[in-house]
């Protein structure tokens, strides 16, 4: 199943924030938009293997 989300980014004093509208908890911030692209794709992975774990956790309870 292939998903569709929304990243946003964003440019601040420091660099550019970036974060997933659809997903609560993935967002990241960085010196330039590739290294905070980049941060966002791995915070995104990160979330949905949290939210899948704990999932299978509830399921198995």
């Amino acid at each position: 199943m292939k998903e569709a989300l929304t990243a946003v980014f964003e440019k601040s004093p420091q660099g550019y924030i970036g974060y997933v509208e659809e997903l609560p908890g993935a967002n990241t911030q960085g010196s330039t938009l590739k290294e905070t692209k980049a941060n966002l794709a791995e915070a995104t992975q990160l979330v949905l293997q949290a939210n899948r774990q704990l999932a299978e956790e509830e399921i198995s309870n």
